[in-house]
């Protein structure tokens, strides 16, 4: 699917309504796609799906490649007969409807689907064997990391002993081996993953809707990608980083943020034609119809820290790849539609690399009102060629924003896009983006309901609390689908 004057929402799969405790690939996915049909909407944009570790953030995974097993719907699993319906009830899945318990979905979640894997083991073999070999580059790994995982108690792979920390032959034969009944384990739970996905992108292509993902630029540490293909990254000989990432210090921190994910040997990427690089995004092209490349800007220039500093202060801009690597990919995967995030520290050199790539950048409607100064993010300096959100899944609802925004900018969004009280002000900003020139307007369901600070999905910077936010059953309704849909036939965004 081809970007076209349209809009999207944007719904994590964590936050979709659930009996079990986290939204997944089942019912309540359906119903969002059939929501967004009515609602004359042609994107679902959602946050990265692999397996999420310490602080379940999706941005830190153990694997770039695999999906979260939280995400695979239990339900369908009974009807495909892995799961029997009794095995479902009386488990404790977390009480708050409206909070993902991550704690209760790895304690109980997890050995239902052991339950699943030991049936499934056994009766899908030839179409399990199939999806292995067909995936094995990235599935064997990241299925014997897991299980290595489990084996050294979850510690880091940065802890474990060091002929299989340094990956020696003899090591990972004697652990692939040794380990193998839960090495099949994670293998399978990425075979139902896929298998799920695939259906519920092919229902959602059906509708007309597209599914735009997202790309974090870097890897965590702690991961099967690191792992498996140290010579990728920035570390030395015993597989320790040299430098990691994060942003500099900035009028909101003043030490910068300290990302702490192993930076990119460049170097070596390149002499392997960006191979690592090709492989990543061919899985993900495989999952969405529009990929959008998270921190954008660290292929142009990156913050690089040094190993153990504890702030980002001490960091320094190094050259990133450039036009040498956008290019090779949206070259390679000429039929895939890439978003730019290019948010942050904007530089001559950022938007040169933009406007070589001929990407789409991000505007956020939250950004532009500083009565101060004027903003690119103002609707009349928009392009076509960008993508308006009302705020992304790092900023708060419009209406947290509005409760908290100083005085003289509210006053300034107030008299740029004429908000009313009949209108409703969360609305009106809603109009401001449905009505600008950009490509594709973007907004949370969060703010299309009207929610508060209480729906946000992320605060940058803060720990704990954060991704876990869900829909209750039964919020979405015709009547608001028709709202939205005669808001977007009103701009010329209704789904084609």
């Amino acid at each position: 699917m081809k970007l076209h004057r349209s809009s999207g929402v944007l719904l994590p799969l964590f936050s979709l309504p659930s009996n079990y405790g986290v939204g997944a690939m089942g019912k309540a996915a359906y119903d969002f796609i059939d929501f967004l049909a009515d609602a004359g909407q042609s994107w679902w944009q959602i946050l990265p799906v692999g397996p999420t570790g310490y602080g379940d953030s999706p941005y830190s995974g153990f694997s770039t490649f695999a999906g979260n097993p939280y995400f695979i719907d239990l339900d369908l699993l009974v009807e495909a007969g892995l799961l029997e319906k009794s095995e479902l009830q009386g488990v404790d899945f977390g009480s708050n409807r409206q909070k993902v318990d991550y704690e209760k979905q790895y304690a109980n979640r997890l050995p239902l689907l052991r339950k699943a894997a030991e049936r499934g083991l056994n009766r899908d073999t030839t179409n399990f064997e199939n999806f292995r070999r067909d995936n094995a580059r990235w599935l064997e790994p990241y299925a014997l990391f897991m299980a290595l995982r489990d084996h050294f108690d979850g510690q880091p792979w940065m802890e474990w002993p060091e002929d299989i920390r340094l990956r020696r032959g003899e090591a990972v034969e004697r652990y692939t081996r040794e380990l193998k009944s839960d090495v099949d384990y994670y293998a399978y739970t990425q075979y139902l993953f896929f298998a799920q996905w695939e259906q519920l992108h092919a229902y959602a292509k059906s509708k007309g809707i597209g599914i735009i993902g997202d790309l974090p630029i870097y890897v965590a540490l702690d991961s099967a990608d690191v792992w498996a293909e140290p010579e990728f990254f920035q570390l030395d000989d015993q597989n320790v980083p040299t430098a990691v990432s994060g942003v500099p210090p900035d009028a909101f921190t003043a030490d910068g943020q300290l990302w702490g994910t192993p930076l990119y040997d460049w170097d070596a990427q390149r002499r392997d034609g960006y191979g690592w690089w090709i492989r990543r995004v061919e899985g993900a092209a495989k999952r969405y119809d529009v990929l959008r490349i998270d921190h954008f800007r660290g292929f142009e220039a990156y913050w690089s820290v040094p190993y153990g500093e504890e702030t980002a202060k001490n960091g320094k801009w190094v050259k990133g790849p450039g036009m040498d690597l956008v290019g090779r990919l949206t070259a390679w995967f000429s039929d895939l539609q890439f978003i730019a995030e290019d948010l942050g520290y904007i530089t001559p050199e950022l938007r040169e690399l933009l406007d070589d790539s001929g990407l789409p950048g991000m505007k956020v409607l939250e950004f532009a009102f500083d009565h101060r100064e004027p903003s690119d993010y103002l609707p009349h300096n928009y392009e076509k060629n960008c993508i308006c959100y009302a705020g992304t899944h790092d900023n708060n609802t419009i209406c947290g924003w509005l409760s908290e925004v100083d005085r003289e900018d509210l006053d300034y969004a107030r008299d740029y896009l004429g908000l009313n009280d009949d209108e409703g002000y969360a609305w009106g900003i809603l109009r401001g983006g449905l009505s600008s020139t950009a490509v594709l307007f973007v907004a949370q369901l969060q703010d299309y309901l009207g929610l508060g600070s209480e729906a946000r999905i992320n605060t940058p910077g803060s720990v704990g609390g954060n991704w876990n936010w869900r829909l209750l059953p039964g919020t979405l309704n015709a009547a608001l689908a028709e709202r939205i849909s005669a808001a977007s036939k009103r701009y010329g965004r209704y789904r084609k």
